[in-house]
């Protein structure tokens, strides 16, 4: 078994069905001129009340009073197989969206990394559940083979040994012949491929074209055509309409849940994170209401990206009822998964750092978190500032280890320290600075360890020794 392949004959239905706020009511899709409409597709409800594909409208209505009707949109459809094929791209590098309805992938390489076949297929078909897609899911040798047996079987594998034995028992027209080649063998009474594969060759040269020759040596193996790779782009952006205005932030939740979770599936199957992105609250009569979701480092997880978007979002003042939701996010730095020590003693619930502080910002609002940094001034009172963000272009930085040891509690006013019993461990250090904004300070600091055991940061005017002119140190901060 050397590729899989995803046939997806709901596609078009299911893309509506995964975000339907009732998908259990009877659904269809509708296509075709105004004077002769005529259903496309059909949910199980639909399908369970009488109705079937290829069906007319006006007879559809005369036998249910009451479904929904969306209209058919294959670019919609298609738009979704790329979404797939990008999803399907974290599991092999070799996927191909040249078949009609289906994504083929290589995964003879990916075995060795995410096991053996049973559990490959295994964990194919639950995301492609969670995501909302039915499909058949075929391993072959060939991607060609793996395509034609997709349509007769949802669940299926064969090996090289039993591959011609498997495709033989084929129906025609599930071979993947033209319509007309199909029409014309059966008329001479071939009713399954094999019949087909037993004719002699050149009496099927003579009496068609080399296309049926080319086709069926494809589905054998013993023609290789080349095959055009699928990249995923290095942009997201998904869009999703109401049938409804939607007034409460509440109900906006589930749309949102749908989308950061395919955000989370496109940025898996291209290995990548995202730090920051938009969701565009989209209005009848007025401008959309852009929610800039920024992130302290590149997440992927779809509970954490939904978290972090959901307390942006009931923050965000909406100006009218909402009728659409997109999400775009134009920048997918690398993705670098959080390292944890062998024997974490932490318990299992415990979020790290990082998590806590999106979770803040994302309660609390930016402005409302920050982190003190190192600023390039030599008065301790002007040598932190509080940084919102890492690319905050306010402040100039400086290198934190270039720092002398400072104290880990600053007082915000220097206090006159009334302990005469103190033990010196480092000092003086002298600090001059500030002379040309009115503000300078002479001063000479030592770090003394006082009669209670705490070590204390201390100064006294420059020069000066403590004790003269009845002068004593100046307590500025306390060393953990």
């Amino acid at each position: 078994m050397h590729w899989a392949c995803l046939y997806l004959p709901h596609l078009a239905l299911d893309a509506v069905l995964r975000n339907h706020p009732d998908p259990e009511r009877p659904l269809v899709l509708v296509t075709g001129p105004t004077q002769k409409r005529v259903l496309a597709a059909v949910n199980p409800a639909a399908q369970a009340a009488g109705l079937r594909p290829g069906m007319g409208l006006a007879s559809a209505q005369a036998i249910v009073a009451d479904f929904g009707c969306v209209e058919y949109d294959p670019a919609q459809a298609e738009h979704w197989r790329q979404f797939l094929a990008a999803w399907a791209y974290r599991f092999s590098s070799q996927v191909c969206t040249a078949f009609d309805q289906a994504i083929v992938l290589e995964v003879e390489g990916s075995l060795r990394l995410f096991g053996p076949w049973p559990r490959l297929r295994s964990r194919l078909r639950d995301e492609l559940q969670q995501l909302g897609f039915r499909h058949h899911l075929v391993a072959a040798p060939n991607p060609f083979a793996a395509r034609v047996l997709a349509n007769a079987h949802a669940d299926f594998a064969v090996g090289d040994g039993h591959l011609h034995s498997a495709l033989g028992q084929l129906p025609l027209e599930h071979a993947g012949l033209d319509p007309a080649v199909v029409e014309s063998l059966s008329r001479m009474g071939l009713r399954r491929l094999q019949q087909v594969l037993d004719l002699p060759r050149p009496s099927l040269a003579k009496r068609f074209s080399s296309a049926l020759l080319h086709h069926l040596d494809e589905l054998l193996g013993t023609r290789e055509t080349p095959l055009t790779f699928y990249r995923p782009p290095d942009r997201f952006d998904l869009r999703m309409e109401f049938d409804h205005e939607i007034e409460s932030s509440q109900a906006l939740l589930f749309p949102l849940r749908r989308l950061t979770g395919d955000l989370a599936a496109y940025l898996a199957g291209r290995d990548g994170g995202v730090q920051h992105f938009d969701i565009l609250l989209e209005h009848e009569s007025v401008p959309a209401t852009p929610v800039r979701v920024g992130l302290l480092s590149p997440q992927r997880e779809s509970a954490a990206l939904f978290e972090f978007s959901k307390g942006r979002l009931e923050a965000a003042r909406v100006p009218a009822p909402v009728r659409g939701m997109r999400l775009v996010a134009n920048e997918l730095p690398p993705f670098v998964p959080a390292s944890r020590d062998l024997f974490d003693l932490r318990p299992a619930q415990a979020i790290g750092w990082d998590a806590l502080l999106e979770r803040l910002r994302a309660r609390l609002g930016d402005e409302s978190v920050c982190r003190l940094t190192p600023f390039p001034d030599h008065r301790p009172e002007q040598a932190w500032r509080s940084r919102v963000r890492e690319s905050d272009p306010h402040y100039p930085t400086t290198d934190a280890a270039a720092i002398p040891a400072r104290p880990a509690w600053l007082l915000q006013q220097p206090v006159l320290l009334r302990d005469t019993r103190v033990e010196y461990l480092n000092g003086p250090e002298r600090i001059e600075s500030g002379w040309w904004d009115g503000d300078g300070i002479r001063r000479d600091y030592y770090r003394v360890r006082t009669s209670q055991g705490q070590q204390a940061w201390v100064w006294c005017p420059a020069g000066m020794q403590p004790g003269a002119d009845g002068f004593g140190f100046m307590l500025h901060g306390w060393f953990a």
